[in-house]
């Protein structure tokens, strides 16, 4: 099951490569460290769905493998 999450995870992540307008025309606009900005305020936003994901797994798996035993 774990693998099929994954998989599905990283298929979503391949697929998403899409920019909002006001993004694209800020970047087309502005210069290098701008549109740097811009792509490291996304990467900041994106790390915590992540993680919330990554410590629901976590729990989850941990709460299995003690009910299992």
């Amino acid at each position: 099951m774990f693998k099929r999450i994954l998989f599905f995870l990283l298929l979503i992540s391949s697929l998403a490569n899409a920019q909002c307008a006001m993004c694209k025309a800020v970047i087309e606009g502005g210069d290098e460290s701008v549109a740097e900005g811009v792509n490291n305020g996304i990467t900041y936003l994106m790390v915590f769905p992540y993680l919330l994901i990554g410590l629901l797994l976590f729990f989850l798996y941990r709460h299995r493998k003690k009910t299992s035993n």
